[in-house]
């Protein structure tokens, strides 16, 4: 059987690093120093060193954010309709994703482009990967018989692959852990 106890003792732990992680490369931006004049490279000058492979690929990686939008108005209608009939908190968009280093003087127009596909694109999957691992922990929270990279970190409060003991009582909990964890969520905003 697993303690919960540990587990939970780790996720803390490993949420306790993340937020040093932050605070050093926080204190890091003060040791900084760039000449945005010399750093700048301008656009026309940026394109013609620019890889002849890169420019074709570039339509390809551009049309991505049409299927990406799409997935982001089916997520966003998803959570809005069934997460209040769950009584599941909602993932807030705003947390996942991040479009900022637009502002950077330092970069042209291209880049900067390129940095709030990015931006948007990577937090949108972080913020799908949030709803879906919140779907999960209420619909199926089992973790998986093989090692898996990358997961999402309610996923170690999930039941042990193969331990069908007292599942629904157990899934109830998870379940509960899960609605109640809306509160907390509420209070602190």
């Amino acid at each position: 059987m697993i303690d919960r106890a540990k587990v939970q003792e780790l996720v803390e732990r490993l949420q306790e690093t993340e937020a040093e992680l932050y605070r050093e490369l926080r204190d890091e931006k003060e040791r900084v120093t760039c000449d945005f004049a010399e750093e700048r490279i301008g656009l026309w000058e940026y394109i013609r060193r620019g890889k002849i492979r890169y420019g074709i690929s570039a339509p390809i990686i551009y049309a991505m954010i049409i299927p990406a939008v799409i997935l982001d108005l089916c997520v966003t209608i998803y959570q809005a309709t069934c997460f209040p009939l769950y009584g599941i908190p909602k993932v807030r968009r705003r947390d996942y994703i991040a479009i900022d280093r637009h502002r950077l003087p330092y970069l042209n127009a291209l880049q900067k482009l390129n940095c709030v596909y990015c931006g948007y694109f990577n937090g949108l999957i972080d913020y799908v990967r949030e709803i879906a691992s919140r779907t999960e922990q209420f619909w199926c929270p089992i973790r998986h018989a093989r090692r898996i990279k990358g997961v999402p970190s309610r996923y170690w409060h999930f039941l042990r692959y193969g331990d069908g003991k007292d599942l629904n009582e157990r899934w109830k909990k998870l379940r509960q852990e899960l609605i109640e964890a809306h509160d907390e969520i509420l209070e602190k905003r």
